[in-house]
């Protein structure tokens, strides 16, 4: 398993942005599915992007298509979430995850997927 450290969390106004970046650590990350979920206060955690780090092909939740965007930086090691048109429903800690899979035929969305996680950043949307 990787280290994950996040950062870039803050206080922003409705229809603001924001971009979250997650550092991982190890030489490599191929193979590795980088995800973000977040959870509210109350709430379960659930998934909002992963990016496979070979190719760096990308899927996300029906609800932030259009307003998020995941990518990588290889020579950084760094995965890297954009988030704009924010509303306050997104207000949330956000977690990066990390885990290796074995196939390359499915994007890794279950929180029970990932074995190393960051140790989140709050992201609070303001109205």
């Amino acid at each position: 398993q990787v280290q994950l450290v996040e950062s870039g969390g803050g206080l922003v106004q409705a229809g603001g942005s924001l971009r979250l970046s997650c550092a991982a650590s190890g030489l490599t990350l191929s193979g590795y599915h980088i995800a973000w979920f977040r959870q509210a206060p109350g709430k379960e955690r659930e998934f909002v992007s992963v990016i496979k780090w070979s190719g760096g092909t990308t899927y996300s939740a029906y609800f932030v298509k259009g307003r998020f965007t995941i990518s990588r930086d290889n020579a950084k090691n760094t995965v890297y979430l954009q988030m704009n048109s924010l509303k306050p429903e997104d207000t949330a800690v956000y977690y990066c995850a990390a885990d290796w899979k074995s196939s390359d035929a499915y994007y890794a969305t279950r929180e029970e997927e990932y074995k190393s996680w960051g140790q989140g950043t709050q992201v609070t949307v303001s109205s």
